[in-house]
């Protein structure tokens, strides 16, 4: 893997699902800090992209469940909730914010209107075909939604997909959602690896 055509997405790592007072926490989020981080400082030392995802909704949105949605309040604009998790490692790179407009933004790529059911794009591709990225690595939260539609979004545009295992949880919603989504990813290509591959010598720099 070379690290000047690679991707990091580091997926909502934000307050609201990270930080245990958050409103949509997920269990086990703590534990993707050490992985995450350490995936950071490899595109770091490797010159490869690191783009943060932010969920980033206004105060009402159909996407929520007080306004006819499934999903508690969270990541309102500018709040608390919506901010990068004070653990999280920051390099100089890029920041897409999703669901700015009430859509449903699970995917880092693109996003749905919750009613009408348009379908728009966040830019993030352009970005990275601006920058030359030719294949993505994938960390954050959740396993079961952002980070699953941002993986298969990602093998939809044609970029050779990498999630790793360890620097992710699912929210489940229902039990198992978590291994479902870890093997629809795998049925449509992503390889799935540990953090630790990213320092093995046939990860960062073979085939």
């Amino acid at each position: 893997m070379n690290g000047s055509s690679t991707a990091l997405l580091v997926v909502d790592v934000q307050n609201d699902f990270a930080h245990p007072k958050g409103s949509l926490y997920v269990d086990g989020a703590e534990q993707i800090f050490p992985p995450l981080n350490a995936a950071i400082e490899w595109a770091r030392s490797t010159g490869a992209l690191v783009v943060y995802s932010q969920d980033w909704h206004p105060p009402s949105t159909p996407h929520f469940k007080k306004d006819g949605g499934i999903w508690p309040v969270h990541c309102v604009q500018n709040s608390w909730g919506a901010q990068l998790h004070d653990w999280l490692i920051r390099v100089p790179g890029a920041t897409v914010r999703k669901g700015v407009a009430g859509e449903d933004g699970y995917s880092a790529f693109s996003f749905r209107h919750p009613v009408t059911g348009n379908i728009g794009e966040t830019g993030l591709e352009k970005l990275l075909r601006a920058r030359g990225v030719r294949e993505v690595v994938i960390g954050g939260l959740a396993l079961d939604y952002c980070v699953k539609e941002t993986a298969l979004d990602a093998l939809r545009r044609g970029f050779p997909t990498t999630v790793l295992i360890d620097a992710t949880r699912p929210v489940e919603l229902r039990p198992g959602d978590g291994e479902r989504a870890l093997a629809e990813l795998q049925q449509n290509g992503a390889r799935v690896v540990t953090s630790a591959a990213m320092d093995q010598a046939q990860y960062a720099g073979g085939p």
